[in-house]
């Protein structure tokens, strides 16, 4: 537990990233909602989680569009769309422009940014 915790606060506020196909979310099939870990933020629904193959839980839409901010990143040679959460400024992870229809996005988020809360 330690581990996630410390993980979970190098992702969401020194912009890290947890190891690909490690995190707990990933093959989450449950019906619910996913929140940001540190303010309970409802970012996203499962209906919109796709399996990309990339190794990090992703979803081609949010809840509500005022959810995340964007940023440009420019780290590590590339041109990226990083994701933060409009509430608390956690870094969640990164948006691109390769996911399925109906948006063609895919929303790439660390599973440590994450909590998850159960359809009843």
């Amino acid at each position: 537990m330690k581990y996630k915790k410390n993980l979970a606060h190098q992702v969401t506020r020194e912009g890290a990233t947890e190891p690909p196909f490690s995190g707990e979310y990933l093959n989450n099939k449950k019906e619910g909602y996913y929140l940001c870990i540190n303010c309970d933020k409802t970012i996203f629904s499962s209906e919109h989680k796709f399996d990309s193959g990339t190794g990090w839980p992703s979803f081609f839409s949010l809840v509500d569009e005022q959810a995340v901010k964007e940023l440009e990143d420019n780290s590590y040679g590339m041109k990226r769309v990083e994701i933060k959460c409009s509430s608390c400024n956690s870094h969640l992870g990164h948006l691109f422009p390769d996911g399925p229809e109906p948006t063609g996005l895919r929303y790439c988020i660390n599973s440590v940014a994450l909590n998850f809360r159960e359809k009843k």
